[in-house]
Formats: C-alpha cells, structure tokens, sequence
C-alpha cells in the first residue's frame, strides 16, 4: 500500500521535477561548497572572463577604465567618473548557472536538445552577467547611492525573470519530443 502511494507520488510529474531539482542543488551545493570554492579556480576563472569582457566591452563603448589598486588584482573594474567595483565570487553567475542547469536537468526532456540549450543557456546568462558590470559601472558614475538598489534588487530580478524565460522557453518549444519522421 505504502509502495502504490509512493510510485503514484513519484509519477507526478511536478513532485518528480521539485524532488530531483531539490537532490540536485543540494548535491551541486554540497560538491560546490566543500570541493570547488575552496580551490577558488572555478570561481576565480569566471571572475577573470567577467573582467575581460566588461573591460572590453565598456572600452568599445568609449569609456576609460580606472586602473585597478595593487591589492586583490583582477576583481576591480570602473571608469573614470565612477568608483571601482568589486567583483566577489557570488556575483560571478557560478551559482546562477547551477540554478538554470539544475531546472533544465530536472525537467523532462530530450537529451539531445538538453546538450544544446544548456550551454547557450549558460553562455547568455554569463553574457547578462557582463552587461550588468557594465551597466553598474555606468550607473556609480551617476550616482554611486544607486548602485545597491541596481545591483541587489534590480538585476537579480532581471536575471532570475531571464533564466525562468529560459526555462520556460525550454517547457513551451524544446521539452516535446521531435515529432517522428513516420507520423
């Protein structure tokens, strides 16, 4: 009786996707937590490229870049008019890309398409994540008192209304199976 009720639990789709979504981030965070971010690679890899394509881009835009204190290289980006930010390992999209990973993994799909939009997934969210550097390194040449509201409250509704458009993208176009050739 107890083994029926938990197989028709289980065969709901929706307790299905929240338990999987839940073993996984709980696995991510505990591989994340005491594997990856004491090393620091993964995080600290991320971090540069962030910094390459903010500088670059907001090169390309005009802007000149503040030049970065002898301390903590490669975590400060300004421009001349603004103040340096730092760029902290939580701000790198590590654990964004987890989150996004985590749902399209957890929901039923084909895995070819998976192979595919995971990754393009990932690349836009990392390209977000540049824009908003860029944007927040603008904004603190306005006014620096808007920068907290930007970057704790804005953007991170920006980023997560991104990635549930991602996924839901995924739902509505990419989750069916292909049709078959023979249909």
């Amino acid at each position: 009786m107890f083994a029926a009720a938990l197989r028709r639990t289980w065969n709901d789709p929706l307790i299905r996707f929240l338990a999987i979504g839940a073993i996984l981030y709980l696995a991510w965070y505990l591989v994340y937590d005491r594997l990856i971010h004491p090393w620091g690679v993964l995080d600290r890899a991320l971090i540069d490229n962030l910094m390459l394509l903010s500088g670059a881009g907001l090169e390309a835009l005009g802007y000149t870049l503040l030049p970065e204190p002898l301390v903590d290289f490669n975590r400060y980006i300004g421009v001349q008019g603004g103040s340096l930010l730092w760029i902290g390992d939580s701000c790198n999209g590590l654990a964004l890309f987890a989150v996004f990973t985590v749902f399209m993994v957890a929901y039923p799909g084909p895995l070819v398409r998976k192979l595919w939009f995971i990754p393009m997934g990932l690349l836009s969210i990392h390209l977000l994540n540049v824009a908003r550097i860029m944007v927040l390194c603008h904004v603190v040449t306005i006014d620096y008192e808007l920068l907290n509201f930007n970057h704790d409250f804005l953007f991170n509704a920006l980023v997560f209304a991104w990635i549930f458009g991602l996924w839901y993208v995924w739902m509505k176009r990419f989750a069916r199976p292909a049709p078959s050739a023979q249909g």
